[in-house]
């Protein structure tokens, strides 16, 4: 699934390539994509609006209009393309096209049909709409601080990388960068929460936003599915320490890397840089 640093390179990519153009018209090609409106709605409510800001909270690609806001969530295999009409595409898993009127069309391809798109008046409230039901405040989001998560979690009978992947609480991190992060913190994804100190969310606040930032420069991590059609490779895959090298050596202490499900989630870590707290 594209985590925080992927979305934020199509929002940016999406931003350099398409700039501020006007809709056309709207083919909507699988109905249940959308999610809050009807189809009829979506598509005339969009007609003749123009793509004013591109923003982003958490795993949401956010299209500022002139009277409504589009919100996008990728999910899992949620992909965009911007091409011309005269462009082949996969029918079968091309789900909406937007087309704008400098003969352009914004494509988004989903395989799995699990990504979805919401529309909003402008001047609504998006954290208090259906979108965001279980979305907090974005990692980069200034109310996030040590206070702040010490305050959300250090009462929870959850364990570390659960509380990472916990969007209520801090929104934009997965599964890959959640192993990561435990590993730059030196602790066992399985370490209760409640057993970090609080001077340790300063610590975890600074390695989640440190990563994340490399990751964003980096394009994002290309694993799996997960490819940037946008004509972006995502070279972090270079950088991650555990994620995705179970029987490698640790890069720190050479002990052999362990992959484990934590919150049903496969899970890797070092199982000598990684104590578990008790």
């Amino acid at each position: 699934m594209p985590e925080l640093p992927e979305v934020e390179t199509v929002r940016k990519t999406l931003e350099v390539q398409l700039g501020h153009p006007q809709i056309a018209d709207v083919n909507i090609r699988w109905p249940r994509i959308i999610d809050n409106v009807t189809p009829e709605q979506f598509a005339t409510s969009l007609k003749n609006e123009t793509i004013r800001e591109y923003r982003r909270i958490g795993k949401y690609l956010i299209f500022e209009l002139d009277h409504y806001v589009l919100v996008s969530h990728l999910r899992m295999e949620g992909k965009y393309y911007v091409q011309l009409p005269s462009e082949p595409f996969q029918e079968k898993h091309t789900h909406l096209i937007i087309a704008f009127t400098d003969g352009r069309q914004l494509r988004y391809h989903d395989t799995r049909k699990f990504g979805r798109f919401y529309l909003y008046d402008r001047h609504t409230d998006l954290m208090k709409q259906k979108a965001f039901a279980h979305c907090s405040y974005d990692v980069f989001d200034e109310r996030v601080n040590a206070q702040y998560l010490y305050d959300s979690l250090h009462h929870r009978h959850i364990v570390l990388k659960q509380a990472l992947l916990d969007q209520s609480v801090m929104a934009g991190i997965g599964n890959i960068y959640a192993d990561e992060i435990c590993f730059a913190l030196r602790r066992h994804p399985e370490t209760p929460i409640a057993r970090l100190h609080k001077p340790e969310y300063e610590q975890l606040l600074h390695h989640t936003r440190r990563i994340l930032s490399n990751a964003i420069e980096c394009g994002g991590t290309t694993i799996r599915s997960y490819t940037s059609s946008l004509g972006v490779d995502g070279r972090f895959q270079l950088q991650l320490q555990v994620h995705a090298k179970a029987d490698e050596p640790c890069p720190i202490c050479g002990s052999v890397i362990r992959k484990k499900f934590v919150a049903t989630r496969g899970t890797y870590y070092c199982p000598k840089c990684q104590r578990k707290r008790r």
